[in-house]
């Protein structure tokens, strides 16, 4: 898959409440209420991530939840970056 231009991630962007595009990746920090949820709000992200072959990296701090995606094989944002943001963002 190709990397999108500046302007397709900032169309794409629009339609994601709280993510951002930072370094060439899309970024969102989810916070829970407990630790745990964090833990299982993860293990969901990581089964929506290998059902689409695409693994975000992960950042657990207590109860909050960083992702951060990008297609490494693009070196940038891409569709699948925005269809897994969006398939965690309809579980967040």
């Amino acid at each position: 898959m190709s990397k999108l231009s500046e302007d397709q991630v900032a169309v794409n962007l629009s339609l994601l409440p709280l993510w951002k595009h930072e370094g060439g990746s899309l970024v969102k920090t989810f916070v829970k209420e407990t630790f745990m949820e964090a833990i299982d709000f993860v293990v969901a992200i990581a089964k929506l991530a290998e059902a689409a072959n695409h693994q975000p990296d992960l950042l657990i701090q207590f109860n909050k939840v960083t992702i951060t995606s990008s297609t490494h094989d693009s070196h940038g944002v891409t569709g699948k970056d925005f269809l897994l943001a969006q398939q965690i963002e309809s579980i967040g």
